[in-house]
C-alpha cells in the first residue's frame, strides 16, 4: 500500500516533523523552541488571574497534570498520608486547580488493574466506604490552601496495562476489540462485551457521586493517550461491527450522561483527550509493516475529534485538555526533554478556534476552557499563550514536582528562583514503572512530603564540612548543609560547578538541563555572596589538602571517570571521549564520517548533536540487544525515531573487536531475532519481567568494516571511588563520605536524593 492511503492531518504532520529539528532554521517550528526561565513578561497577569468552570470559580489559571499517585495508597486503595502531603504541597504553592493521577473504577472488569490477591497499585473510590476518609481528608487539605482538586477516573488501561494478568491470574488484558497488547504484542487483548462496558458506565457515575461527597470538587475524565477510555472513543482501537459501542462516540457519551445524572447539572467535569493518536503521521508507511500497528491506521481525524467533542460538551462537559499521541508513540504524550517548549499550544488553539467558530457553549451557559499541556513550566511562555488567546488555562505536572513553589515564586518575580525539570522523567515516570512511586530527579523531597519536612532542622552542632566536587550531588549537600547551620566548603577541580551536565547541555535539545545548570549556579553564587558558603575553584582537594584543613567531616561528590578499552590498533584511529568533544566541538574539525562506540543516552544524544547540529554522517553501535537500556521510554523513543530520520545508522548486537587505520572492526550478530534498533512502538519490559514469548538472538554473526574520520567514545563511566578510599585509609577526617556518581556511577535521581539526605542529617 502507498502512503496515500493514510490520513494525514497537515497540522499533526508539520508538528511531527518539527519536533526532531525544531531548533533548526529549516524548521516550520510551531512551538516555542528552546526556552529559559525568563521574566520578561512579567507581571503574570493572565496566569493569575480566576476563571470559571461550570458554577465553579478557580483562582488563577494554573492546572497541576494528573502525574499517576501509583502506589500512594494503603493495599486497600485508600489515600495515605503520601499522597495527602504530595498533594497539600502544592495546594499551598499556589497552584489554582490539582487534579489527582488515574483512578479506575473497573476493577474485576479490566484485570490489568488489580494485581493477585486483590491487591492494586492505584488509589481507589470504588472499593467501599472504607475509602471515603482519605479522599475527604485529601479535598479538606486542598481547600485550606484555597485550591480546588478534581480526581481523574479511567475505564480502564485495556491494551496499554500489564499483561502479567494473564500469567498470574490467568486471565486475559481486555480492550474495545481484539488488540494487541502494548508491553507484550504477541498477547491478544479480548473485546470487552456491551454489558460490562454498561458495567463501566455505572461504575462511573457511582465513583463521580462519590466523589462529590468526598467534597472534590470535580471529575476529571481520562480519555486520551490509548488508555480504554480512548480505545472505545477512537476507530483505531475500536472496529466493533455490531452492539451500542460499535459507534465510537457512544461510550464516551454514555459516560458523560450517567455522570450528570449522578452528580446534577453544576458538578465541573473535565475530559482529557488527544486530537488525534499521530500514528499516520509518526510512522507513516511502517503502520502498513509493524504488525502491532498494522490495525491502528483507521484513528480519528483532527475534525473527528472536534465534533466529538463538541458532541460531550452537549452531554456535560465543561472543560478539556488536549494532546497528541498513544503508548505507541510515547513522547507524545509524555514530552521529553528533546521536544521544544511549548510543543501542543497549537492542539489547544485548533481546539478553541473550532469551538468559537461553532459556538460551543456548555450547559452552564459558559465558553468551554480548553487548557494547554506540553512543556509550559516557563513563565514567560505559559503568559504569552494565555495573553495571544490560544488556551484558557495552563496544565503543568514535572513543573509542578521540580518545584511546588512554582505558582508563588512565579506571582512574586522570583522566576530565576523556579527549580527547573530537566525533562529526563527518570523518577516522575520512570520509578514506578519500575515498582516505586512518583518522585523527581531534581526535588529529592517529591513523593516524600509525608517524611521530610519542608525545612530542616538546625543542625545540633554546627561542623566545618569539605564538599569534594561541584556535580549535582555536592552541590545539593552543600546548599542544603547550610540551611543547617553547618560550615561547607565547596571544591571544584574545574572553573564551574555542573560536573558531567556541563558538557550534558551542549547539545540544543538539552535546553532543560541548561536551565537547571543556571540555576544550580544562581544558588551557589546567592549563597557565596550571603558568605554562607566558601567555592574553591580550579583546585584539585587531595588527602593532604583535606587533612590540612581538619575538617569535621568530608563528603566526596566527584562522580565518574570514563570507562577505558584496551581495543588492539585504537593508536591508528582519532578517538575522543563523547564528554570531551561536547566540550570541544573543533575536535571534529576534517571529520565527516563519525562512529560512536556505545549505544546509551550520552552515545545517542552525542549522535543526535553530531547529526542535527553538525551534519555529520553517524553510525552507532552497542554490545547490547536493547538501544538505550534503562532510559525512560518517552526520552528514548524521541531520541530513536528522530535519529532513524536524520540518517543515523544504529548496529545494535554489535561488538568492537579492533581498529585499523580509518575503520572500525566490528561483530555483528544478524540472528533475525536481533531486535529492530529503531523500534519505539514497543516498550524494554524491566528487567525483573520476563517475556516468555521473546525471541533469543542465535549466534549468527559477521565480521564488518566500519569508516569513520574520528571515534567518539561513549561507554559510560564507573565510579571514581579511589580518592574516597585513600582518604578514608588516611583519615583526613573523622566523617568521610562517598555519594553521587562517585559512589554508584548512576543518574541525576540518585545523586540529588543521596547529596539532600545526608546533607538533612549530617
Amino acid at each position: 500500500m502507498s502512503n496515500s492511503t493514510l490520513h494525514k492531518d497537515e497540522l499533526i504532520q508539520d508538528l511531527i516533523d518539527s519536533y526532531g529539528n525544531w531548533f533548526q532554521k529549516e524548521s516550520k517550528q510551531p512551538c516555542e523552541g528552546a526556552a529559559q526561565m525568563s521574566k520578561e513578561l512579567y507581571p503574570y497577569d493572565m496566569l493569575f488571574s480566576p476563571i470559571r468552570i461550570n458554577r465553579m470559580q478557580v483562582k488563577n489559571r494554573i492546572v497541576m497534570a494528573p502525574m499517576g499517585n501509583i502506589t500512594m495508597c494503603e493495599e486497600t486503595g485508600r489515600p495515605n498520608k503520601k499522597m495527602l502531603e504530595y498533594f497539600f504541597a502544592r495546594a499551598k504553592g499556589g497552584t489554582g486547580l490539582l487534579t489527582t493521577g488515574l483512578i479506575p473504577v473497573s476493577h474485576g472488569i479490566d484485570h490489568s488493574v488489580t494485581e493477585k490477591d486483590k491487591l492494586t497499585y492505584f488509589p481507589r473510590i470504588d472499593r467501599s466506604r472504607t475509602v471515603l476518609a482519605g479522599w475527604r481528608d485529601l479535598s479538606q487539605g486542598v481547600h485550606a490552601y484555597g485550591s480546588k482538586i478534581f480526581i481523574q477516573l479511567t475505564a480502564g488501561l485495556g491494551r496499554v496495562g500489564n499483561p502479567q494478568c494473564l500469567i498470574e491470574q490467568y486471565k486475559f488484558p481486555v480492550s474495545s476489540s481484539l488488540n494487541p497488547n502494548f508491553y507484550i504484542p504477541q498477547i491478544p487483548c479480548l473485546p470487552l462485551t456491551d454489558r460490562r462496558l454498561r458495567k463501566i458506565v455505572k461504575n462511573m457515575g457511582q465513583a463521580a457521586a462519590d466523589a462529590k461527597h468526598c467534597l472534590l470538587d470535580g471529575v476529571y475524565l481520562h480519555g486520551h493517550e490509548g488508555y480504554l477510555l480512548d480505545q472505545m472513543t477512537s476507530p483505531a482501537f475500536n472496529r466493533r461491527k455490531i452492539g451500542r459501542y460499535a459507534d465510537w462516540q457512544q461510550f464516551g457519551i454514555d459516560i458523560i450522561k450517567e455522570i450528570r445524572r449522578r452528580v446534577g447539572p453544576h458538578y465541573p467535569i473535565m475530559y482529557r483527550i488527544d486530537l488525534s493518536l499521530a500514528l499516520n503521521e509518526t510512522y507513516g508507511e511502517k503502520m502498513h509493516q509493524v504488525s502491532s500497528l498494522s490495525k491502528f491506521t483507521k484513528g480519528r481525524s483532527i475534525d473527528d475529534t472536534l465534533q466529538y467533542m463538541a458532541n460531550l460538551v452537549k452531554a456535560g462537559v465543561d472543560i478539556f485538555d488536549v494532546d497528541l499521541g498513544c503508548y505507541d508513540n510515547w513522547w507524545l504524550p509524555h514530552p521529553p526533554a528533546g521536544m521544544p517548549a511549548g510543543c501542543f499550544i497549537d492542539i489547544a488553539k485548533a481546539t478553541k478556534d473550532y469551538f468559537k467558530e461553532h459556538r460551543v457553549i456548555s450547559n452552564a451557559g459558559v465558553e468551554v476552557p480548553i487548557v494547554a499541556v506540553g512543556k509550559l513550566g516557563y513563565p514567560d511562555v505559559a503568559e504569552k499563550a494565555l495573553r495571544e488567546g490560544k488556551c484558557d488555562m495552563i496544565m503543568l505536572g514535572r513543573p509542578l514536582l521540580c518545584d511546588p513553589d512554582w505558582p508563588l515564586k512565579a506571582f512574586s518575580g522570583e522566576v530565576e528562583k523556579i527549580r527547573p525539570c530537566i525533562g529526563c522523567q527518570e523518577a516522575c515516570i520512570n520509578e514506578f514503572v519500575e515498582g516505586g512511586h512518583p518522585q523527581c530527579a531534581v526535588n529529592p523531597r517529591t513523593g516524600f512530603e509525608d517524611v521530610i519536612p519542608q525545612l530542616p532542622a538546625l543542625a545540633e552542632q554546627s561542623k566545618r564540612i569539605g564538599v569534594v566536587g561541584g556535580g549535582p550531588a555536592g552541590v545539593v549537600f552543600a546548599l542544603e548543609a547550610i540551611k543547617r547551620g553547618h560550615e561547607v566548603e565547596l571544591f571544584e577541580k574545574t572553573d564551574s560547578i555542573g560536573g558531567r551536565i556541563v558538557p550534558g547541555c551542549v547539545p540544543e535539545i538539552k535546553y532543560d538541563i541548561r536551565n537547571y545548570l543556571q540555576y544550580l549556579k544562581g544558588r551557589v553564587d546567592e549563597a557565596v555572596k550571603d558568605n554562607k558558603l566558601k567555592v574553591h575553584y580550579n583546585t584539585e582537594a587531595d588527602s593532604k589538602l583535606l587533612k590540612k584543613e581538619a575538617f569535621d567531616a568530608v563528603v566526596f561528590a566527584i562522580g565518574t571517570k570514563d570507562a577505558d578499552i584496551p581495543i588492539p590498533g585504537i593508536d591508528l584511529v582519532r578517538t575522543v571521549q563523547a564528554t570531551e568533544l561536547l566540550n570541544q566541538p573543533e575536535l571534529l574539525k576534517d571529520a565527516e564520517k563519525v562512529l560512536v562506540v556505545g549505544g546509551g543516552v550520552v552515545g545517542c544524544e552525542t549522535a543526535y548533536w553530531l547529526t542535527y547540529e553538525h551534519k555529520k554522517d553517524v553510525t552507532v553501535i552497542e554490545m547490547l540487544p536493547e538501544i538505550m537500556l534503562g532510559i525512560c521510554t518517552a526520552n528514548r523513543g524521541h531520541l530513536l525515531h528522530y535519529m532513524e530520520k536524520g540518517g543515523v545508522k544504529l548496529y545494535n548486537c554489535t561488538k568492537l573487536t579492533s581498529f585499523v587505520k580509518g575503520k572500525a572492526l566490528v561483530e555483528r550478530n544478524t540472528s533475525k531475532h536481533v531486535p529492530d534498533p529503531y523500534d519505539t512502538w514497543t516498550p524494554i519490559l524491566p528487567e525483573n519481567i520476563e517475556n516468555p514469548l521473546a525471541k533469543t538472538p542465535g549466534n549468527e554473526t559477521r565480521q564488518e568494516a566500519i569508516s569513520a574520520d574520528i571515534i567518539v567514545l561513549a561507554m559510560g563511566g564507573k565510579a571514581n571511588e579511589e580518592p574516597f578510599f585513600q582518604a578514608q585509609k588516611e583519615r583526613v577526617a573523622p566523617e568521610i563520605y562517598n555519594i553521587g556518581d562517585s559512589f554508584e556511577g548512576k543518574k541525576v535521581h540518585e545523586a540529588t536524593k543521596a547529596g539532600f539526605r545526608l546533607a538533612r542529617s549530617i
